[in-house]
């Protein structure tokens, strides 16, 4: 049962601090011929359910709390049976778009998801949000290089916007530096938005990113 990384990007908006503006979100699909594990699924389930095709979902990893990676997911969830995953740091966030629903179950550092040979391991990334999540992928000999799913904590070209409530620029910056930058330079980096890059590509420019703010 060969191992895939499937995008699927959905249109919808992110609002936070009365704000609102239009984006375009990653929804990452792990999975083999039968099973699969969803990441972030923004705006559209339909889209989602679609991608996964009838495989058995084993859950959905919420990288964090922001409304456009969490406003779909309880449908998306119960339209696929799965359970739903998140930090407890960033159920504020949750409680804001879900009221009266909890997560299913609370993601900690360090905690790992299976797929027939493949690991998915959580990495407690906060900066973003307090409680931002980035899920390294390794184990599976087809995988070649370890694949990192970083949410909105890493991106081509620099970290996650820290400008807006519940985040903070040092914090997000010891997170790249200690947990993400450490990892194998041919680590692929696929995002919540955006294109995908490596840590390699995106290592050398640590300190650009401080000099500037963000």
């Amino acid at each position: 049962m060969a191992l895939s990384i499937e995008r699927v990007v959905t249109s919808g908006t992110f609002s936070l601090d009365g704000g609102t503006w239009d984006v375009d979100n990653n929804v990452w699909i792990i999975g083999n011929d039968t099973k699969a594990w969803v990441i972030d699924p923004a705006h559209d389930p339909a889209a989602v359910v679609a991608a996964v095709a009838g495989r058995k979902v084993k859950g959905i990893l919420l990288t964090h709390g922001h409304d456009d990676h969490i406003r779909a997911a309880a449908e998306t969830a119960k339209l696929l049976d799965a359970p739903l995953y998140l930090h407890p740091a960033d159920r504020m966030l949750w409680d804001a778009v879900y009221p009266d629903r909890a997560p299913d179950v609370e993601i900690a550092d360090g905690d790992v998801f299976t797929l027939g040979k493949a690991q998915l391991r959580a990495l407690h990334t906060p900066g973003h949000s307090p409680g931002s999540v980035s899920f390294l992928l390794t184990g599976d000999p087809e995988l070649g290089s370890p694949v990192l799913f970083t949410g909105d904590t890493l991106f081509a070209g620099g970290p996650g916007a820290t400008g807006r409530s519940y985040s903070d620029f040092p914090t997000i910056i010891e997170s790249i530096r200690t947990r993400l930058l450490t990892l194998p330079p041919g680590t692929v980096v696929n995002t919540g938005h955006g294109d995908s890059t490596s840590i390699g590509a995106e290592a050398p420019f640590l300190d650009e990113w401080i000099a500037r703010g963000h």
